[in-house]
């Protein structure tokens, strides 16, 4: 016989049961089969024979079972493995006819089960005068014999129990079984243990998949009796698996039944109902294989989950969301504040714990916050920003929340993802978070905690990765104290503390940052042509002392004022009259005076004083003073020619 392979590539084990003749011609059998199977034989019988195979069974294993007569039958009523018969053909019979009349005149044939009809037939046709008798009980296989010993019957054709109760009785006893018949059970039970394998490897395989589900799946076959479920269809049902198998689905939750299903073929999709009390989406489809219909499959999803998908989805086209545009390099400045901050940026963004930016206004804290969100590992993920100061209590809440649908008056149909969802995987960076209301700060406190968003209106909360990165310029300590800001908020954003230098602490960076804003306002005001030079580096010494209470955001306007109104490209030099008029911001620190009378300002003798006495320590080098002063040669080579210093001096 060809077989295929075993699944796994192990043996199957095979047990065959019989005893005396039966057991004889198993021996002689078994070894052809040793490369396939190995075949344990057990002398046993009825609750023995079962007690045996259940030791197999926890010892290694049992894949099928041979057996014959009374003896298999009452196997296969008491095992749940497949149980093989012996089943004699008529040439058994005649076969063992003809050894019986060898030593007798007076034959019988006993038979398990009901006798075969054509046995009957052949018997009459040819006056065979051969008695026939069956049994099905141990009991009626020795009343059998008794009745058979009454009539002078000598000779017994039958199944090993008939045989062993004729010989006791001094009758002569021919197994019925031939090897050939042996054999073919041998045969079908090594085939039917391949099939059974391949098949446990399909559930199990099944069962891995089912497993990693997160919806509930339940399959049953033609009958309606459950033959598969995974772990979240059991959470569902309250059952475990072992007490679902084999149990009608409509038994056991009848608003789930399968019944119609497998009545008209059709599939039922995506169907809101309740199941044990809480609404589920469930799906019915019927199993068709090969153009057959075996069974039908159940489906429940949570739909809460397909919720969250669906806001991970509109999250990621949320329309406007963007990608930082800026990284660290466009911190301007080379000062070495600068460096330090940079380098702090740089330590901040290596790490995914919440950063709090603190610094005055317009110093660029949210550059400084997208400069850290893109050197760190979720760069190519959502930037998303908002001033917590710009918006209504109300209204800030359903922004960074986001609301369900039908949550107030007003809202949008279908409901809005907050701000929290949309920068789900990436950055949320939280502007001036010191001015956020008490009753919103509990709200971001849990979501900095639980790591989830409860919408406006929602039951069910979302889970959300978002890292934090929050900026204020307001005292966050002073505001503890005074009760308007949490303290387990401040501890909860206070992990990494970046401190933003004002514009006046680094005032050597001013050229440098005067002249890159420079730059980009050009190229906002669509000009071509180079900057003017003398109009930057007359603000530029005009604002040496001027303190920028606006920052960044200040020189920036201050720029652009002065392009604007003294024009992008002229080259022509600015007098510092005109700055004055532009600027008088810049000289309202100095003096009221006009500014031809600046080089009387106690600012310009101050400064006229501090050029001479540097000056002299580096020995007259431009160079070198200029790098001492913190200023470019250019602007160094402005001031001497402004206030009429000899370099030798």
């Amino acid at each position: 016989m060809d077989f295929f392979s075993i699944p796994d590539g192990s043996r199957l084990r095979i047990a065959a049961v019989g005893f005396h003749g039966l057991r004889a011609l198993l021996e002689e059998l078994a070894p052809a089969y040793r490369a396939l199977a190995e075949v344990v034989i057990l002398d046993k019988a009825y609750d023995d024979a079962v007690a045996g195979i259940a030791a197999l069974r926890r010892a290694g294993g049992v894949d099928a079972v041979v057996s014959a007569g009374s003896n298999g039958s009452f196997l296969r009523e008491h095992l749940d493995l497949p149980v093989v018969l012996v089943k004699p053909g008529g040439f058994d019979v005649m076969q063992g006819l003809a050894r019986a009349s060898g030593k007798s005149s007076r034959l019988a044939v006993v038979t398990y089960g009901e006798i075969p009809a054509e046995l009957g037939h052949f018997n009459e046709r040819f006056a065979l005068s051969v008695e026939l008798r069956s049994y099905t009980t141990e009991q009626e296989a020795e009343a059998c014999v008794q009745d058979l010993l009454a009539l002078g019957v000598e000779a017994v054709v039958a199944p090993g129990l008939v045989v062993e109760l004729a010989r006791s009785y001094g009758m002569e006893g021919v197994l019925l079984y031939s090897q050939g018949a042996v054999r073919e059970a041998m045969e079908d039970a090594i085939e039917v243990a391949r099939i059974a394998r391949l098949e446990a490897a399909k559930r199990e395989k099944l069962r891995i998949i089912l497993g990693q589900l997160k919806d509930g799946v339940v399959a049953v076959n033609s009958d309606e009796r459950i033959e598969t479920v995974n772990p979240e269809m059991e959470a569902i049902l309250g059952v475990p698996a072992d007490q679902l198998i084999g149990q009608r689905l409509g038994a056991v939750r009848h608003e789930l039944s399968l019944a119609g299903t497998l009545r008209t073929g059709e599939a039922e999709l995506e169907h809101v109902q309740q199941v044990a009390g809480k609404t589920m989406v469930v799906t019915r489809m019927p199993i068709v294989e090969q153009g057959r219909q075996t069974g039908a499959v159940l489906i429940c999803q949570d739909p809460i989950v397909i919720q969250r998908l669906d806001r991970s989805l509109r999250s990621r086209t949320q329309p406007g969301l963007r990608l930082a545009k800026y990284g660290l390099e466009n911190l301007i400045g080379q000062s070495k504040v600068m460096e330090r901050l940079r380098a702090r940026a740089q330590t901040c963004a290596q790490s995914s714990a919440t950063v709090l930016i603190v610094g005055e206004s317009g110093t660029g804290k949210e550059l400084l916050a997208q400069g850290i969100h893109n050197a760190g590992a979720r760069q190519s993920q959502p930037f998303v920003a908002i001033n917590c100061a710009a918006f209504p209590d109300t209204l800030l809440e359903s922004e960074l929340f986001g609301y369900v649908d039908g949550a107030f008056t007003g809202s949008s149909r279908g409901g809005k993802v907050g701000l929290f969802e949309a920068a789900h995987t990436g950055t949320i960076f939280l502007d001036e978070i010191g001015d956020m209301p008490l009753s919103l700060q509990t709200r971001l406190l849990r979501v900095l905690q639980e790591k989830e968003v409860l919408r406006i209106g929602a039951t069910e909360p979302t889970p959300v990765d978002v890292r934090v990165i929050a900026a204020t310029h307001r005292n966050l300590e002073q505001r503890v104290l005074q009760g308007e800001f949490r303290q387990d908020l401040y501890y909860r954003l206070n992990i990494l503390l970046v401190h933003l230098p004002p514009l006046r602490e680094r005032r050597e960076d001013l050229p440098q940052l005067a002249r890159h804003l420079a730059d980009r306002i050009a190229l906002r005001l669509n000009s071509r042509r180079p900057v003017n030079d003398s109009l930057i580096d007359l603000i530029v010494d005009a604002a040496e002392n001027h303190d920028w209470p606006g920052n960044i955001r200040e020189l920036e306007n201050l720029i652009e004022r002065a392009m604007v109104f003294h024009g992008v490209e002229q080259s022509a030099p600015i007098e510092l009259e005109s700055l004055h008029e532009m600027a008088p911001e810049l000289f309202a620190a100095t003096s009221a005076a006009p500014p031809s009378q600046a080089l009387r300002s106690s600012r310009a003798q101050a400064e006229l004083a501090q050029l001479r006495e540097v000056l002299k320590a580096c020995g007259g080098n431009r160079e070198m003073a200029a790098e001492r002063l913190g200023i470019s040669r250019t602007t160094l080579w402005r001031k001497l020619r402004r206030y009429a210093v000899d370099a030798g001096v």
